[in-house]
């Protein structure tokens, strides 16, 4: 049986309140580094870029992610669309705990003149296992930190990353 953790750990962040204000989604810089994960200083997955353009794996993998699964809907490189809303702006000002929140248990709009559904994407392991990838990437959207092309160097997935997308996507389960 597969089980996603990065959803319970969603449901956790957003029932204790998050990690940031909905106000203010923080400062992106990255001031620590967990096994190829770096984190800003309020303990938020953030994006790292180098000078020469080189992004961490999640960035990259977020930018993979994003363009498989949420593009068709919220336009390429998070720009938006006449369907979906531009996530490159709604990450300039959502909290870490907000954006997983909502990509878990999905949105309903009812006070626009055409109604709004964002689905649930808590049980697609495509979107819940690399939750964190796709918040850093549109957070480094957000903050023209990479452009809207696909990142053309990238730091290696690290170890610990590789195990826990294992993990997630069920290729440790025994059968």
């Amino acid at each position: 049986m597969r089980k996603i953790w990065f959803v319970s750990a969603a449901i956790f962040v957003v029932a204790m309140g998050g990690v940031a204000s909905a106000e203010d989604a923080g400062d992106p810089t990255a001031v620590k580094s967990e096994d190829g994960k770096y984190l800003d200083k309020d303990g938020n997955p953030t994006f790292k870029v180098t000078a020469d353009g080189t992004t961490d794996w999640y960035t990259y993998s977020g930018y993979r992610r994003y363009h498989s699964e949420c593009h068709v809907c919220h336009g390429p490189d998070g720009m938006g669309s006449t369907y979906a809303p531009a996530l490159a702006n709604s990450l300039k000002t959502m909290s870490y705990a907000d954006f997983m929140g909502v990509v878990a248990s999905g949105r309903k709009n009812v006070s626009t003149a055409q109604e709004n559904v964002m689905p649930a994407f808590g049980d697609n392991p495509n979107v819940a296992c690399y939750m964190d990838d796709l918040y850093v990437y549109l957070r480094a959207r957000a903050n023209d930190a990479v452009g809207r092309v696909r990142p053309a160097k990238h730091e290696d997935k690290s170890e610990a990353y590789g195990k826990a997308e294992d993990a997630c996507m069920g290729h440790n389960d025994k059968k």
